[in-house]
């Protein structure tokens, strides 16, 4: 997986958060698959078409935070995340 400082893409963006599809009993193979990307700022109140419980591996960038809910339209049990 991505270190939290290397979520920058070529154009030097910043990214808060890359969501992984693919998930493995290996640490260093869980970071793979389709990639989502959270760029800062975002408030996404449903997960994107074909992401709905897919997510397995999460990075979240420094000076970001992630909140995630159980439920759709930011119901149920929330998690945060950090770096």
């Amino acid at each position: 997986c991505p270190t939290p400082a290397d979520l920058r893409p070529p154009n030097g963006t910043r990214v808060c958060a890359q969501l992984y599809a693919d998930n493995s009993p290996y640490y260093d193979q869980c970071c793979a698959g389709d990639v989502l990307v959270v760029p800062p700022g975002s408030d996404a109140p449903f997960m994107p078409r074909g992401w709905s419980a897919r997510a397995s591996s999460l990075v979240v960038g420094t000076k970001c935070d992630l909140t995630v809910w159980s439920r759709r339209g930011k119901k149920g049990n929330s998690r945060r995340f950090g770096s």
